[in-house]
Formats: structure tokens, sequence, C-alpha cells
């Protein structure tokens, strides 16, 4: 979804930094053997995340929706030498696609792939992070938020994608519409939460930054 005009849009996209040689390899195999391809996150995005991820300079990160693992290696840019990747996806049929790709980067050692539900996994992890990447099912958005608050850093950092859903969040609600209702008492949450800091971007199909207090 853009929200500039389509010139302005590619005027913000041609003065960002470049996607890397290996994530265009992964988009191009993405959109030729992977259904859905669209939920890639794709270059520009891409771009916004390794910046967070560089900002941030996080240890310990948690993803929680890998697909083909595109935003895992944009989020693995900024991580420490000693750092790692805590990412949770529920497609068997994904994994050798993701270990491909990861291990052709320079994080492949760091990147720890978890197969399941993320309801189940998350109690298990034993670390904390500082870092939490949000790009699931979208029902359970806010099931993920209450798993996690606790297992974060101060001053920890939870990005949570597509946040406007597609321009439904300022539409009228549809009752039968779970996934639409699901985003809109997440967004809430998100700026009523006393734990956290929120600025909501409108970037691509919106990206909300929350800082843990």
């Amino acid at each position: 979804m853009y929200f500039l005009p389509e010139k302005l849009d590619d005027y913000v996209v041609a003065h960002s930094q470049e996607e890397p040689e290996l994530l265009q390899q992964l988009t191009r195999e993405t959109y030729q053997k992977i259904l859905q391809p669209i939920m890639l996150s794709g270059p520009y995005q891409g771009r916004v995340l390794s910046m967070i991820s560089k900002l941030k300079s996080p240890k310990t990160i948690l993803e929680l929706g890998t697909f083909t693992g595109y935003a895992t290696l944009c989020l693995a840019e900024g991580l420490q030498n000693d750092g790692h990747i805590d990412t949770i996806d529920v497609n068997e049929e994904l994994v050798d696609f993701q270990r491909k790709y990861f291990d052709q980067s320079a994080y492949g050692k760091q990147i720890n792939q978890h197969l399941g539900s993320a309801l189940e996994l998350i109690p298990l992890l034993e670390h904390t992070y500082d870092l939490v990447f949000i790009d699931a099912d979208k029902p359970n958005y806010s099931n993920y938020f209450h798993l996690i608050i606790d297992k974060m850093n101060p001053g920890g950092i939870i990005l949570s994608d597509n946040v406007l859903w597609h321009g439904k969040v300022i539409e009228p609600l549809d009752d039968k519409d779970i996934s639409t209702k699901a985003v809109l008492d997440f967004n809430t949450l998100l700026k009523e939460d006393s734990r956290i800091e929120t600025v909501m971007l409108p970037i691509r199909d919106g990206l909300t930054v929350s800082r843990k207090k």
C-alpha cells in the first residue's frame, strides 16, 4: 500500500540505501517458487528494518513470522558480533529455503530457526530481547505482545508490521473480519499500554515502533 504519489515514492526509494545483492536474489527466488510472495518486506522497508536494527545494535532479536527470511537478514545487519536472532515460523516447507539464504549471508551462525506455533514456543525461549519484529498472523498480534513484553529488556524495541492493514483500519468494520478487528485492537493496545511508548509510521502497510520504558 502506497501513501505517497508514485513519483514521490520512487524518489524516496531512489535516495535510500540500495538493497544488497543477496536479498535481491532471495526476492527473485521467492517470487519464482513461493506462494504469496507479497508477504516479503521488500527493499525499502527492508532498509528501514536494517537501519533501526543498526541504530539499536541489539544483542538479541526475536522475529515472529520468518516467511523466506528477508526481514530476518535485514534485522541481522545490526546484530552485535556475539548476538543472535530467534526466528519463528509455522511453515515447515520454508525451513530449507530460509537456511540456504541464511548460510549464504554473514549471519548464518547467528540465526536460530524455530518451527511451530509462536504462542507455544515464546514461553520456552530462555533469552530476553533488545529487538522484536512481529509479522505473523494478525489475530494473535495482541497475544504475542502479552507474551513478549516481559521478555523485553529495558529500552527494547518492538516493531509491528501491517498495522494499517491495507487501509482497512479506517474503513467500516465487517463483524466477520477477524484480522482487521485484531489489528484495530492491537493498535489500541500499543497506544494505551503504559509499559511502552509508541509511534506509528506510514511506511508501506504501516510499521509501528514501540519502546519499552
